[in-house]
């Protein structure tokens, strides 16, 4: 289990853009596919999108395509969001595997040990 930490979320208006970072102490990360994930209130945990390892494909849920994107650098994943609406408040989630490739994490949702998240909330 690779120890992820999520940040850049908060309280943003209709319009406005974030960019969420999730971050590791781990030498290697750049060999781990990682995938964003959010929950908003009263639904469940969905995958967002992923990036392979060393940034070599990345893959979206059909819902963000266009609207966000995900990089990485040595150590850090990075998801920029524009246009950001109420719809997408969630709490979001990042999580690392190193065994697949981005796309099979849309389906690498349910999991044990979740971080906490970074909380985005969106207002009108």
């Amino acid at each position: 289990q690779v120890p992820l930490v999520e940040s850049g979320g908060g309280l943003v208006q209709a319009g406005d853009s974030l960019r969420l970072s999730c971050a590791t102490s781990v030498d290697n990360f750049n060999t781990y596919t990682v995938g964003w994930f959010r929950q908003a209130p009263g639904k469940e945990r969905e995958f967002v999108a992923a990036i392979n390892w060393g940034a070599s494909g990345t893959y979206y849920a059909d819902s963000v395509k266009g609207r966000c994107t995900i990089s990485r650098d040595e150590d850090t994943v990075y998801l920029h969001m524009n246009n950001l609406k109420p719809m997408h408040t969630a709490v979001y989630y990042c999580a690392a595997d190193s065994d697949v490739a981005a796309r099979a994490m849309a389906v690498r949702v349910a999991r044990d040990n979740w971080g906490q998240g970074t909380q985005v909330a969106v207002s009108s």
